[in-house]
């Protein structure tokens, strides 16, 4: 779809009109985890990489890839949410009048927050069944309870978001 007709003020993708910049601690603490995320996956990838050419090897690097990725995909969600830039088809809401669309976005956000918070609630539950486990990754000893801990927080955080902006009484905007 064209994103020109947001400009013209016509019925258009209603998400590109109401993106926001992240300007919140939230926002900002997300950017910070998922660029240590970044920059740790890219780092042991790296080192490993060069190790395999160098003559040694990184031990455990996968496992600090895929430790990397939750941060990575986490952090990525929350700011998609705190943005306002999840991926969205409109080929529905477009043809609607604006403040149907607009109502509709508050729908979906509401349908949005309801499953983020069946993902937390299903998340929480295997959390506390494995709390104890002391499940943890094979070489590194990586425990996986923290990184469920993070993802619980981040889902409530992204279901809170959903939930603020379908009971915005400003037509969506959070």
């Amino acid at each position: 779809m064209d994103l020109s007709d947001a400009a013209d003020g016509g019925p258009s993708d209603l998400a590109a009109h109401e993106a926001s910049k992240p300007d919140s601690r939230l926002a900002r603490g997300a950017y910070a985890v998922g660029g240590v995320g970044l920059i740790g996956a890219t780092l042991s990838d790296a080192i490993a990489v060069t190790g395999r050419h160098a003559g040694f090897n990184l031990l455990g690097s996968i496992e600090l890839v895929q430790a990397a990725v939750v941060l990575l995909a986490t952090s990525a969600m929350l700011i998609a949410t705190i943005t306002n830039n999840h991926a969205s088809v409109h080929m529905l809401t477009s043809r609607l009048s604006t403040e149907r669309a607009r109502m509709m976005a508050r729908v979906a956000a509401f349908v949005s927050g309801l499953t983020f918070l069946a993902l937390f609630a299903g998340s929480l539950w295997i959390s506390t069944e494995l709390w104890n486990a002391h499940e943890q990754s094979e070489l590194l000893h990586i425990p996986f309870r923290w990184l469920r801990f993070l993802w619980l927080v981040a889902a409530l955080l992204i279901a809170w978001q959903f939930f603020k902006r379908a009971f915005a009484g400003s037509g969506g905007k959070a």
